[in-house]
């Protein structure tokens, strides 16, 4: 062998080598934002599903998003630890090319807003995604290539090690479905001080787009606020309303949240009450379980006798259900978009719990103990 030969040799694994980890923290940085957010990434799977009419899978969108970036990590982790890397770079090539079709047909056709390739970690463009894709398909097609002469089928060690990260991936995504995500990428973290952040974030840059059904095709249509169309009643069935900053990104904000009873705008008054209150959420009030409603009901009596304020906040109209029954308590409803109030607490019901407009604590309704002693918040402080 040459000297020539040997340096283009030592370059190109080089190369390998550099294209290898770029691919693989990758795969698992995109795979982890999104499994530690099952909810976000099951109602971006759903707009998925709406988009290219495949309506029918709707019910499975949480197992598609857990299963898809479980998978997504899974694969990361196996690159970058070299288990069976022809055997993984085959699935990653495929899966590279499928979506960079993908992203190319979103780009120029724009149903779906934002990919959502990063979760809420990083908000990119259709056309960001495509480039993105375009530089990693690349990366993955040479390290395929160069590990073809690699042994194809898993050993038993290997097998072993893929078993581990299925746990560590999967296992990830089912706890923050069942529980709360264990990174909180949103604006409405714990220790939030809303009052705060809404002076701080500038809303000259968005613009929000209302979301509603046709009642006749079941068409699903974006609309700008201004435009008078959606107002009626008769055609348009309200679905979910959406902010997007004028990059085209869509933009989660603090200045989302509004609290309205049926006659008035509640937000600074609950903003700015030094007392504790405790806000059970629940987005809409058949989502609420008798488990859960006997759990809800014990921790509002604890409440109560503690002297919180404590209300219910839904998106079903107050004018309807102007009160949610907890056994033989009456909690009073107050009306919150439904888009907030799945940014503010991924569950389908839980609390909320703040104080001087500053968040102590979010509670799945699935970790509040049936005959547990709810949390004194009096003596909770927050840096």
């Amino acid at each position: 062998m040459t000297q020539t030969t040997a340096q283009s040799d030592k370059v190109r694994r080089i190369a390998v080598e550099v294209c290898r980890v770029l691919l693989a923290l990758t795969f698992v940085f995109s795979g982890f934002v999104k499994t530690v957010d099952p909810w976000g990434t099951g109602i971006k799977v759903g707009e998925y599903l709406a988009a290219f009419d495949m309506d029918w899978l709707y019910g499975w969108r949480f197992g598609i998003g857990i299963w898809l970036n479980g998978a997504e990590m899974m694969l990361g982790l196996m690159v970058l630890s070299k288990v069976r890397l022809r055997l993984t770079t085959i699935f990653i090539s495929c899966a590279m090319l499928f979506f960079t079709v993908l992203s190319l047909v979103l780009a120029i056709w724009n149903p779906v807003d934002d990919c959502g390739c990063f979760g809420e970690a990083i908000k990119l463009t259709n056309w960001e995604t495509f480039i993105k894709n375009m530089v990693l398909l690349p990366m993955a097609l040479f390290v395929c290539w160069n590990s073809r002469k690699l042994p194809l089928i898993p050993t038993w060690r290997d097998g072993a090690f893929m078993l581990t990260y299925a746990c560590i991936a999967f296992g990830i995504g089912i706890y923050s479905y069942r529980h709360l995500p264990i990174i909180d990428f949103l604006p409405y973290k714990i220790g939030t001080n809303l009052v705060e952040a809404m002076q701080d974030d500038g809303r000259d840059d968005v613009e929000t787009i209302l979301i509603f059904k046709n009642k006749e095709t079941g068409k699903v249509r974006e609309f700008d606020i201004d435009d008078p169309e959606w107002t009626d009643e008769s055609r348009w069935e309200y679905v979910d309303t959406k902010v997007l900053a004028l990059n085209n990104k869509v933009h989660a904000s603090v200045r989302d949240f509004a609290v309205f009873d049926a006659e008035h705008d509640m937000t600074e008054e609950i903003l700015a009450d030094t007392n504790i209150v405790y806000m059970v959420f629940a987005g809409e009030l058949a989502d609420l379980r008798p488990r859960c409603e006997r759990k809800l009901a014990i921790a509002v009596a604890q409440a109560r006798e503690r002297g919180y304020r404590v209300m219910c906040i839904t998106a079903d109209p107050v004018m309807a259900h102007p009160y949610v029954t907890l056994q033989n308590d009456h909690v009073p409803c107050y009306n919150m978009d439904g888009t907030t109030i799945k940014t503010i607490l991924r569950a389908r019901t839980g609390v909320v719990v703040l104080r001087g407009g500053v968040i102590l604590d979010k509670v799945n309704c699935r970790d509040m103990l049936e005959k547990g002693v709810l949390p004194d918040y009096r003596s909770v402080t927050v840096d």
